[in-house]
């Protein structure tokens, strides 16, 4: 019996609905999902295994014009999926027109590999404007094949799910049948608290923030976790506590629920907020926290 593997990497602007795809996908909620642009700061892997397959997802970060130094880093994640992609989703929004990055568009229309092009959100339009998308995108992108889909609603996704294992290139497993991601569990723990932080908190406060979770230590029925929420300045500091710490102990309460949900055991979580000043703009910090520099 042949073996299918490969990677299928995940590209588009910020809020397309990439996360919810690969969580789709792989049946699991591994990306963190928000309204809010750029919830996704790594490249995330996500596995699937079949008995004469492996599916390597990757969702990136949303494409965007870097302004300080993690977001720069951000779009290297994004260049590396053009890299070893075997096959390459690239994923728009019903109504949207063009991708904001000229290079990256360029990159997708002159690939020698499979392009899926998947017009998502459809649920929110109507035919004359899928009619249109389709049209227009055909148009600028004449080397990709088109779907429409959506990803919230499962809505041809499976279709696309099977269009993949028919393209990817013959090869054994690249990780082993059992591994569901490349990430640790830390890395999850980070990104849950985090989502929580976008979620609850508003303007500059949930992008000048990241979370290194110190102490994780599991035991036959519970994990003790300790995670710092890293801030820029002290006045962040006051606002992620909140009054009389309201704020952040509802932090706290979404994310255990979360993280008993993933990890399938009871959780005691401690939450520390600490100034880190402009680690968004410094090298080291960035590299500290798992960014390409």
């Amino acid at each position: 019996m042949t073996h299918k593997a490969g990677f299928v990497n995940i590209i588009g602007n910020p809020n397309v609905g990439k996360s919810t795809l690969m969580n789709a996908f792989v049946g699991e909620r591994l990306s963190i999902i928000t309204s809010k642009a750029q919830t996704t700061r790594h490249r995330i892997l996500g596995i699937v295994n079949g008995d004469d397959f492996q599916m390597i997802l990757s969702d990136t970060p949303g494409i965007i014009k870097p302004a300080y130094e993690l977001q720069k880093s951000m779009m290297s994640f994004v260049r590396s999926a053009f890299e070893d992609a075997d096959v390459l989703l690239y994923l728009v929004e019903l109504g949207e027109k063009q991708l904001k990055d000229e290079a990256f568009f360029n990159k997708i229309t002159s690939a020698k590999i499979p392009v899926l092009l998947l017009i998502n959100k459809i649920d929110k339009g109507n035919e004359e404007m899928l009619s249109e998308a389709l049209d227009l995108w055909q148009e600028q992108v004449p080397n990709a094949e088109i779907f429409a889909i959506s990803a919230l609603e499962n809505f041809g996704v499976p279709e696309v799910f099977q269009r993949i294992l028919q393209i990817l290139p013959e090869s054994p497993p690249f990780y082993s049948k059992d591994q569901l991601t490349d990430k640790p569990e830390r890395f999850f723990v980070n990104e849950i608290v985090r989502e929580k932080i976008l979620i609850h908190y508003k303007k500059e406060i949930p992008y000048s923030v990241e979370i290194d979770t110190e102490e994780f230590f599991e035991e036959e029925k519970i994990i003790r976790i300790r995670s710092i929420i890293m801030v820029e300045r002290d006045s962040q500091k006051g606002i992620i506590i909140g009054h009389k710490g309201e704020a952040i102990k509802k932090v706290g309460i979404e994310a255990r629920r979360d993280l008993e949900s993933f990890f399938g055991k009871q959780i005691y979580i401690e939450l520390v907020v600490k100034v880190n000043k402009n680690w968004r703009s410094n090298k080291t910090q960035l590299r500290r926290f798992g960014y390409n520099t």
